[in-house]
C-alpha cells in the first residue's frame, strides 16, 4: 500500500509560490521505496581482486571463453545420444507396445471372443466380431484396434481370462495417413506375431475392406 504525502509549501513572505505536481511525486515515490527491503542491494568489493576480475569479464568476455571451453570439453567425451534408427536403446520389460493375439501351443487360438477386453477398453478402440462354430465354440472372425484411439493403458491385456492379447515390445506403427493406423489382428502360428496391414484402408462410402 502506497502512501502520498502532500508537502504544505510555505512561500517567503511577500511572494506567491505554488508547488510543482513534480515535487509532490518526488516524494511519494521516495515513500514508497522506504517501505521496501532490497535484498539484492550488495555492494561491490573494492579489492584489487575483484576490480580485476571485473575488468576481465568486460574488456576480454572471459565468459565467454569459458562457455566455449565448456563446450569443447564435450567434444572429448562419451556421446549421450545414440545414431538412431540404426542404433536403439534397450527397452523396459514393461513397455506396452503394438497388441499381438497368442495361440495355444497345439495351435489353437486363445481368443474365446468373450469381448471383455471391447468392454473395458476406456478409449473404445477395439472391435470384435465373432461366429460359432460346428463344435459348438465361439471363436472371433474379426479383431480390429484403432490405433488413433489406443492409449496403451494394458486394461485389454488385464481383462482377458485366457491371456489372449498381449502388448509386445514393438512400436514402429508409423503410416502415412490415419487410417491406415487400423491394426488387424491376425491369429498366426506364432506366439507373439503380428499380422499388420499397412495398406489398409476403409471405404466409408462402399462400406467394405479395401486392400
Amino acid at each position: 500500500m502506497s502512501t502520498a504525502v502532500r508537502l504544505l509549501y510555505c512561500p517567503r513572505p511577500g511572494t506567491f509560490g505554488v508547488i510543482s505536481p513534480g515535487l509532490v511525486r518526488h516524494f511519494s515515490l521516495s515513500v514508497q521505496r522506504g517501505m521496501y527491503k532490497y535484498v539484492n542491494a550488495k555492494e561491490l568489493p573494492l579489492d584489487m581482486r575483484s576490480i580485476t576480475d571485473r575488468a576481465a569479464q568486460t574488456l576480454l568476455w572471459t565468459e565467454l571463453f569459458r562457455g566455449l571451453g565448456m563446450t569443447m570439453s564435450y567434444l572429448f567425451r562419451e556421446p549421450a545420444t545414440i545414431n538412431y534408427p540404426f542404433e536403439k536403446g534397450p527397452l523396459s520389460p514393461r513397455f506396452r507396445g503394438e497388441h499381438a493375439l497368442r495361440r495355444y501351443p497345439n495351435g489353437e487360438e486363445r481368443c474365446i471372443a468373450c469381448k471383455l477386453c471391447e468392454a473395458v477398453c476406456p478409449a473404445q478402440a477395439i472391435t470384435i466380431e465373432a461366429e460359432t462354430r460346428a463344435d459348438g465354440s465361439r471363436r472371433t472372425t474379426r479383431y480390429d484396434i484403432d490405433m488413433t484411439k489406443c492409449i496403451y493403458c494394458g486394461f485389454c491385456q488385464e481383462a482377458c481370462p485366457v491371456d489372449a492379447i498381449v502388448e509386445v515390445n514393438s512400436w514402429k506403427s508409423h503410416t502415412l495417413t490415419a487410417c491406415q493406423i487400423l491394426m488387424a489382428l491376425v491369429i498366426r502360428e506364432q506366439n507373439f506375431q503380428l499380422h499388420i496391414l499397412q495398406l489398409l484402408v476403409y471405404s466409408r462410402v462402399k462400406g467394405f475392406w479395401t486392400y
